[in-house]
């Protein structure tokens, strides 16, 4: 009897370890378009950058220039160049980090955070799976109600028509 306790312990773990918040996760960093060694990255971005795109840091509040940054044009991934958000959508949230209403569709991914104690949704490039940001919930109503959360320091900026 006490085998069968253990084991049907053994089978719960397992089980619960492959919940639906982990199907959640992008996949593994060999599946994207862009892959770089771990030292290439380091050498290709700013410690900061590094930080924040390869190991999901989180810059400083009000420390990125792209936080006041109004000028017309697109918001690149700086690990690959991949465009990922549009100046248009771009809002102030009063948060201290860029925000936007969207991103552009298809060119980020998406998965589960629960680094906090709580979920948060986690925004990745699609093209390198570099992390920007998190998305959440009391962005602007008029429009999506989303508010993308991004770290500046993971985001180039080309001006319309450059």
């Amino acid at each position: 009897m006490r085998v069968l306790t253990t084991l049907s312990i053994l089978i719960l773990l397992l089980v619960s370890c492959n919940s639906p918040a982990q199907k959640n996760k992008i996949a593994a960093k060999d599946t994207f378009e862009v892959t770089k060694t771990d030292a290439d990255w380091k050498a290709q971005l700013s410690p900061a950058a590094y930080n924040v795109l390869r190991h999901e840091g989180t810059e400083p509040a009000f420390s990125s220039d792209f936080n006041d940054n109004h000028q017309k044009g697109t918001y690149v991934c700086a690990g690959c160049g991949a465009p990922v958000f549009e100046s248009k959508h771009k809002f102030d949230s009063g948060t201290g980090w860029p925000s936007f209403d969207r991103a552009i569709e298809d060119n980020v991914a998406y998965s589960t955070d629960n680094k906090l104690g709580f979920t948060r949704t986690e925004e990745h490039c699609a093209t390198c799976g570099g992390h920007l940001g998190h998305v959440f919930n009391d962005g602007p109503k008029e429009t999506t109600g989303k508010r993308h959360c991004i770290n500046g320091v993971a985001l180039n900026f080309i001006p319309e028509n450059e």
